[in-house]
């Protein structure tokens, strides 16, 4: 509930600090003096379109300040931590509106969009008046009003429950459908390329593995053709070994002639030929040793080209070609498994379908038992109200075709104020004193349920007086005994309902003198004589006061 509100410099207002307890509490004072500007200033914290204007004059800015207690689980502390407030004992929404226009708002001192303040705001305040758009008279909060009413919260939680997975396993589907329809379109791709890179069967590493081996084959084809041309050059036709024996074959028939001579050179002769016949033998055996096959080179060069083709078709580098022909595979073995398990989310999906649909249809019959249950809450206050003559009804329209997390039914309260005029919503048939009067009905009706914890009735007697009056004080009590109220009163009889009663006055003050809007709370001979000003009028008779003591006495 509102513990406190301070203001400062907002209009009329320089500086105002108010402490407000449980119950039903009143704000009563001449027309003028203020009473507009008071609960302008509180919408202000709560997060309503902010005004330059609003900052009194000469102050360069105004601030409200509203300090909550709530307890723990309210969904207002959710809101609030989410805007990155710091949660303590206290909630306090505080507003500064600068005289140029600007606006800034806190939660418990945290920075936060006005958007954050004005969400927190309404889960903790409604404001209802006979033309004040803050009322919760929205027909898209008539479904959660009925739902409060009814204590439907587990059936409502069951349908959203139901919704989400009913569209998360719509949502499955749809993506397991996109994907094959793509996969579909792909297949003859995806077949062609799985076949061709299986039939290639590249290898991680490959590619560098073939390159080094045909450079080390080019090379050693190199080296044979130069081994080759030299044992061809020592076994030729002109070779030079086959000199050295001509000549040494010669020499020999000579060597009786000068063996002193001859030998030696025949001896070096024969060392030279051997010399020769080694290089030979060698050779022959370093050729022997290269086993170069030109088929193997032709064949590893075949393989290169064919890996780094399939690379340049494929986009992919050649150690990449394995990798991909495995995510072929994958994705063809998704295709097949995918059609198989397009029927299983069918399945799932019309279960998830089914159960939804239970759940709503099982919501949709407890709102509409509800319902009826709640209009005749509703017209039992009405009569005392001096709405003898009206009907309340809630309008309860079922499209199964426009299902949504909160089930298929749109709620719209609806009234008829005369018999044989038309019933329509609530908003476009009420007159203004009329909907102050449906809205106190309602709230009497709902009390604790569906309610913020803290109700603001502005002026909603206007244009009665006497037994109804009075009837609205009473409900107003009642209702004070499940959640805060604060009412803006002219009439004595509602005044005398509260426990905590206010005077707001208007009159000059400081030294220039200029005028200031005052709240104060009365003393109970304060309140009596207010009472009796609110009954006489500006000369306050004896028989006002012993009339406001009897109201008084009455009250309690």
């Amino acid at each position: 509930m509102l513990v406190a509100l301070s203001i400062r410099d907002i209009v009329l207002i320089d500086r105002l600090d108010l402490e407000i307890g449980k119950g039903l509490s009143v704000l009563t004072g001449e027309t003028g003096a203020g009473k507009s500007i008071l609960l302008d200033s509180f919408s202000l914290a709560l997060g309503a379109r902010g005004d330059g204007s609003l900052v009194r004059t000469g102050a360069e800015q105004g601030q409200v300040t509203a300090v909550f207690n709530l307890p723990r689980t309210h969904h207002a502390l959710a809101l609030a931590a989410e805007a990155g407030a710091e949660i303590g004992d206290e909630l306090i929404l505080r507003r500064v509106q600068m005289a140029d226009g600007r606006t800034r708002a806190f939660i418990n001192d945290q920075p936060v969009s006005v958007q954050a303040l004005r969400s927190v705001g309404s889960t903790i305040v409604e404001i209802h008046g006979q033309h004040d758009d803050r009322a919760l008279v929205d027909p898209g909060a008539h479904r959660a009003l009925l739902d409060a009413f009814g204590g439907l919260d587990d059936k409502v939680q069951a349908v959203a429950r139901t919704h989400a997975h009913w569209r998360k396993i719509a949502g499955e589907l749809d993506a397991a459908r996109a994907r094959i329809e793509a996969a579909r379109k792909e297949a003859d791709f995806l077949r062609h390329a799985h076949e061709e890179l299986s039939k290639l069967a590249p290898q991680a590493g490959e590619e560098e593995a073939l390159a080094a081996r045909r450079t080390a084959m080019q090379q050693s084809e190199k080296v044979v053709t130069e081994i080759r041309d030299a044992v061809h050059s020592l076994n030729g036709d002109h070779a030079p070994g086959s000199a050295i024996a001509s000549t040494l074959r010669r020499l020999e028939r000579r060597s009786a002639q000068a063996p002193h001579l001859i030998e030696p050179t025949l001896k070096a002769l024969g060392e030279a030929l051997n010399a020769f016949d080694l290089a030979t033998q060698v050779l022959e055996q370093a050729l022997r040793d290269c086993d170069f096959d030109p088929n193997d080179l032709e064949r590893t060069e075949e393989r290169l080209f064919a890996l780094r083709a399939a690379s340049r078709k494929y986009s992919v580098p050649a150690d990449g070609l394995a990798a991909l022909a495995q995510r072929f595979a994958g994705e063809l073995d998704a295709l097949d498994a995918g059609e198989a398990n397009i029927g299983a989310l069918e399945k799932h999906l019309a279960d998830a379908e089914s159960s939804f649909r239970t759940a709503a249809e099982a919501l949709s019959q407890a709102r509409r038992k509800t319902a009826a249950q709640l209009d005749k809450a509703v017209q039992k206050e009405l009569p005392p109200l001096k709405l003898e003559n009206a009907r309340f009804t809630t309008s309860i329209e079922s499209d199964p075709k426009s299902a949504g997390p909160d089930g298929w039914d749109r709620v719209e309260f609806w009234v008829q104020t005369n018999p044989g005029t038309r019933p329509g919503p609530l908003m476009k048939v009420a007159s203004g004193g009329e909907l102050a009067r449906f809205m106190l009905a309602l709230k009497v009706s709902l009390a604790d349920r569906g309610s913020a914890p803290t109700l603001v009735f502005d002026e909603i007697d206007t244009g009665v007086g006497g037994a109804v009056a009075d009837a609205i004080g009473a409900r107003l009590a009642r209702l004070a005994s499940k959640v805060q109220v604060l009412a803006v009163t002219h009439a004595p009889q509602v005044a005398a309902r509260s426990l905590s009663h206010m005077r707001i006055s208007k009159g000059a003050s400081g030294k220039a003198k200029a005028f200031a809007t005052r709240v104060e709370p009365l003393s109970p001979e304060q309140r009596r004589e207010e009472i009796a000003r609110m009954l006489s009028g500006a000369s306050i008779t004896e028989e006002a006061r012993a009339a406001a003591a009897k109201l008084l006495q009455g009250a309690g």
